[in-house]
């Protein structure tokens, strides 16, 4: 197992790799792989809120409407990002008093507001598409291509992997 460098911040893998005979190959695995996440998620935060003063959710929030040419429900955006309509409501708010989303009646059923990025939101939104591409290739530069192949390739088995795992146990409870 590689030495952590003193320069690391102390994060959940640096802690388990003190004692490695105290944890399974599994355990340091999905310690990894959430250090790595939280590595990445943190400096995107980061980036989005200083060259764009914004949050990560209003970005993911745009990126799921600029995907839709007919707009998207409060509740199928939530669904999307799997976080609760409570929380796209709040984001919405921001975004609309921004200027960057539009919402308006469903004209099958008027109780139902349907969002759509505005040509302002869809402007801003890809000015921050294409800085976070080069930001997502800046991150992963230390790969060469076949790393990132090979990545891509077993993080690909660990995700079929995973729902396996998640329906045997649905299925057992359900027994």
């Amino acid at each position: 197992m590689e030495t952590p460098s003193p320069s690391l911040v102390l994060d959940r893998e640096t802690k388990a790799s003190e004692r490695p005979g105290d944890h399974k190959d599994e355990l340091r695995l999905w310690l990894r792989l959430l250090t790595c996440s939280t590595l990445i998620e943190t400096e995107i935060r980061n980036r989005l809120r200083e060259e764009f003063k914004t949050t990560l959710p209003r970005f993911d929030l745009m990126a799921q409407l600029e995907k839709s040419t007919t707009g998207m429900t409060v509740g199928e955006v939530s669904q999307r990002l799997m976080v609760s309509n409570g929380n796209v409501t709040a984001v919405v708010a921001g975004l609309l008093a921004d200027g960057l989303v539009d919402k308006r009646a469903a004209a099958q059923d008027r109780r139902v507001q349907v969002l759509t990025l505005t040509a302002q939101g869809r402007k801003a939104f890809k000015a921050m598409a294409e800085r976070h591409e080069g930001w997502i290739a800046e991150l992963f530069a230390g790969l060469d291509p076949t790393e990132t192949t090979q990545l891509f390739r077993l993080l690909g088995r660990t995700k079929t992997s995973l729902h396996a795992a998640i329906a045997q146990r649905a299925n057992g409870d359900k027994a």
